[in-house]
């Protein structure tokens, strides 16, 4: 399995972009950076993409992929929660801010969109998919994806602390997940549904203390204005619990 980082962060600059990830360049998680990321012929490829809720970062590209795919005549598949589709469907493309791409053209949309339900494991394009409800500010789920021959990635999407439930639910062999703030801001971080260094120990040591193992690690979301800052902390993380954490960039790819 390979993944690569299209986007590793949660606001954009000249060189940093909003989270995206793609899995064998067909499958892609969050829709933050899928256009500016990816040639026309890669977009093309995608045959699929999982949205882990409704904010704006994570699902900002799918009316852009959409008018891209529709000019070349291809297609894809969105699937998420109903709270994400329900956003996309009534505020992005519905005809007034953008083309509803679901019904163009008549004879075989742009977009196609599949409700999932958290916990229900289903089959997309060849992997095992398991939503894992996870602690945000809306709805959200963070995503299993298993391939035919057993590799494994649990992508957290945004998620804050207390996640000891969804690590029963998940065996991976790669956790990427986010790290938004340093821990500066750890109070607010933990407050809004997201993670700072020293949440992520916390998160970290409860899923040791759950499945009897720590994965490899990657941090995604990280707010560029305080890379630096969350780059050392998370690297002290990685010392004291003796594991491999990797703060993701943009073009790395991660293979399992």
């Amino acid at each position: 399995m390979n993944i690569k980082v299209l986007g590793a962060h949660n606001c954009e600059r000249q060189n940093q972009k909003l989270v995206s990830l793609l899995i064998d360049g067909v499958l892609a998680i969050e829709a933050g950076a899928i256009t500016s990321s990816l040639s026309l012929e890669e977009q093309q490829k995608i045959k699929a993409i999982l949205l882990t809720h409704q904010h704006y970062d994570h699902v900002r590209d799918i009316p852009a992929l959409g008018m891209s795919l529709f000019l070349s005549g291809a297609s894809t598949k969105i699937y998420s929660i109903p709270a994400a589709l329900d956003i996309l469907a009534r505020h992005f493309v519905n005809e007034e801010v953008y083309t509803d791409f679901r019904h163009k053209p008549e004879e075989k949309p742009t977009l196609s969109f599949t409700v999932l339900e958290p916990g229900k494991e289903e089959k997309i394009e060849g992997y095992t998919v398991l939503p894992v409800p996870v602690r945000h500010g809306v709805p959200a789920v963070g995503y299993q994806v298993t391939s035919a021959d057993g590799k494994s990635v649990f992508y957290t999407g945004d998620t804050g602390p207390g996640l000891s439930e969804c690590w029963r639910q998940v065996k991976p062999q790669l956790l990427i997940i986010e790290v938004t703030s340093s821990d500066k801001y750890a109070e607010w971080a933990g407050e809004s549904g997201h993670l700072a260094p020293s949440l992520l120990k916390r998160e970290l040591e409860s899923f040791q203390k759950v499945k009897g193992y720590l994965p490899r690690v990657a941090a995604v979301h990280i707010n560029p204005d305080l890379e630096g800052e969350i780059a050392a902390e998370v690297a002290a993380v990685a010392e004291a619990l003796g594991c491999s954490i990797t703060v993701a960039k943009e073009g790395m790819e991660i293979n399992i």
